[in-house]
């Protein structure tokens, strides 16, 4: 089947995405001006900002791929004080961000689910409740879901990172604290609280194949997200995935396939939140650039103080981890004004998608 008579199409198949995830040479360029034209339709040339801050590299989970996995005894563990995370959240209210991200390693403690939540109630207390919240801190119970969001965070990011089973087990391991359907009861469990629900997946991972890659395009669809966070696998050393550095794709061609995942997913969902994550940059210097051009209209300034920046290592190579705030708001401005962009401020830059789902 042409490229042409599936991009006509108003589903895809699975077949129609392994077609679309193959694509080389003329073809691509044909995928990406689609979604570029999709985008722009839908979403126009305007790029929102999370001011990402990383609370902490503490993890009670041992993902097979992760840095800062429990297991991991060589990273330096780091917890911010909460006067640190305001200090940032107010950089960011002051300088129009708009919206942050608090990341953290999994942790489902008493004590971790209090400080996040005096940390949200403080935020909307310094910034006016004008501040929009996005909160990547795991899997938690349903109950701590629908605390957080009755105490001010409205948007939540849990990566599936695999819709398949067997792979997820592949760099999961197989217990009760790794578990691919709890997983997905989390996403259903913040859909039905009323957040504005991210996820996303690693492209290029030992085990992976594109059909596994088309399944969680379709997975995303199924689930109806609102936003997205995905990019290429780049391997950290001192994780058991480490091994298998040898048998999977090289860099660029896991950036070329994470740059056709956010095409595609971008024309099956026209008005969700796709980010532009760091994980591109750190292959490629303008990779960030190129998703936005083709689908993307998020991105993630890290507005972490720099002296934690590099114990928050989920992968070798991150870049920007020698820039304070200051230097990261500038670049950014440059850099989206060079691909005829405009940056969003002063604006939570909600999901198109989410906000329509409410009129339905």
């Amino acid at each position: 089947m042409s490229i042409l008579h599936i991009l006509e199409k108003s589903e895809f198949t699975k077949s129609d995405i392994v077609q679309l995830l193959s694509l080389n040479d003329e073809n691509v360029k044909i995928l990406f001006k689609t979604a570029a034209k999709i985008k722009q339709d839908n979403i126009g040339n305007v790029v929102f900002l999370r001011g990402l801050i990383e609370l902490s590299n503490i993890c009670h989970k041992d993902c097979l791929y992760c840095g800062i996995r429990k297991s991991n005894a060589l990273i330096h563990r780091y917890t911010l004080d909460e006067s640190e995370v305001l200090s940032a959240i107010k950089f960011a209210y002051e300088n129009k961000y708009g919206s942050v991200v608090i990341q953290s390693g999994e942790i489902a403690n008493s004590g971790f689910i209090s400080k996040i939540d005096r940390i949200l109630k403080l935020a909307k207390e310094i910034t006016n409740g004008e501040i929009g919240i996005t909160l990547s801190c795991g899997e938690q119970s349903a109950d701590t879901y629908q605390h957080w969001f009755e105490s001010g965070a409205h948007r939540y990011l849990l990566r599936i990172e695999s819709a398949t089973e067997e792979l997820y087990y592949k760099i999961h391991p197989h217990n009760q604290l790794h578990s691919w359907h709890e997983r997905i009861n989390a996403l259903n469990n913040l859909k039905k609280i009323g957040y504005q629900v991210g996820t996303g997946v690693m492209v290029g991972l030992p085990f992976q194949n594109i059909e596994h890659l088309a399944t969680d395009l379709l997975f995303m669809k199924e689930m109806n997200i609102d936003m997205c966070g995905m990019g290429p696998y780049i391997e950290h050393k001192d994780t058991p995935l480490y091994q298998y550095k040898n048998s999977i794709l090289p860099l660029n061609e896991r950036l070329f396939l994470s740059l056709k995942m956010i095409a595609i997913l971008r024309i099956m969902m026209p008005e969700i939140n796709i980010a532009a994550t760091t994980a591109l940059q750190a292959i490629d210097k303008i990779g960030r650039e190129k998703a936005i051009q083709i689908g993307a209209n998020i991105l993630m300034p890290n507005i972490t103080p720099g002296k934690y920046r590099n114990n928050y290592a989920l992968y070798e190579n991150k870049p920007c981890t020698d820039e304070n705030a200051e230097d990261c708001k500038s670049c950014i401005d440059t850099r989206v004004h060079l691909i005829k962009h405009t940056i969003g401020y002063n604006a939570w830059g909600d999901s198109k998608h989410f906000l329509h789902k409410d009129k339905l």
